[in-house]
């Protein structure tokens, strides 16, 4: 039996997907208890970028509340889940010999929390968060993420979240020309994934004319491509929530595993 744990990535959308009853919350939730029990789980978040890469090495990561302008009940959103500075060493030692700082002080990001509250709402899972490393190109990303990918041999659920097609100034707009600009992307994306053309979704730029619009900062997109380095040989991928929202895709990803744990709703 392969033992290898699954990776996932998840476009997260906005915090409000933490308290909602949605579509995106349910089938965040089945996944939890479709997928494997991990023994830990690395999270690669959109809203952690550092000067050079850094992870979480609390045994208590606190909540880190990174936005503004919700309503209260998503700041009492509690999510204790414990950190794991041994799991943090392990995966400085895999990535040597570029530095990594482990960072006792740095709390989970709602990037993390929002859908894991779903997932696992028992809080009884470790968490470790890895950065985003500012000014590195996206063929780098997703060398980093090669390097991680011992971790699924070892139990760990490695889980990026972000959105592929980000652009919040559009985001309750309905912009024509950003609505199209965001479908093709979206596609260009699946299609590149179903081919397993790696290569290509690195070279953002060229996914689509209008790639600027669907994707003006990398940070989001760039979780999929951690995710995305860790797909073996032969080992498939399956797409899921693929629900275009013009300027927030939603699509995710599943590499390995049975796509029998995803729900359809």
């Amino acid at each position: 039996m392969n033992s290898r744990m699954p990776a996932l990535f998840l476009g997260h959308g906005s915090p409000m997907n933490a308290i909602e009853d949605n579509a995106w919350r349910r089938s965040w939730a089945a996944m939890g208890a479709r997928l494997p029990r991990p023994r830990a789980i690395l999270c690669i978040s959109a809203h952690w970028e550092t000067r050079g890469i850094a992870v979480t090495a609390s045994a208590a990561p606190p909540m880190i509340y990174d936005f503004g302008g919700f309503p209260q009940a998503l700041f009492d959103v509690h999510y204790p889940a414990p950190g794991d500075p041994t799991l943090a060493r392990r995966i400085a030692d895999l990535l040597a010999p570029t530095p990594v700082q482990l960072d006792p002080a740095r709390g989970l990001d709602h990037g993390a929390w929002s859908v894991l509250v779903a997932m696992y709402p028992d809080a009884d899972i470790p968490v470790v968060q890895i950065s985003l490393p500012l000014g590195e190109t996206p063929a780098t990303h997703y060398g980093i993420g090669q390097r991680l990918a011992p971790l699924r041999d070892e139990g760990v659920l490695i889980l990026g979240t972000g959105n592929v097609v980000h652009n919040l100034r559009y985001w309750r707009g309905g912009n024509p020309r950003m609505d199209a600009a965001g479908a093709r992307f979206n596609a260009a994306v699946k299609q590149r994934i179903a081919a397993r053309d790696h290569a290509a979704l690195m070279d953002i730029a060229k996914l689509d004319p209008e790639a600027a619009l669907a994707v003006p900062t990398p940070e989001h997109y760039l979780p999929l491509l951690y995710v995305l380095a860790l797909q073996a040989q032969g080992e498939p991928v399956t797409i899921f929530n693929d629900a275009d929202g013009g300027a927030i895709s939603m699509m995710s990803v599943l590499v390995g595993g049975d796509e029998k744990v995803i729900p359809n709703f």
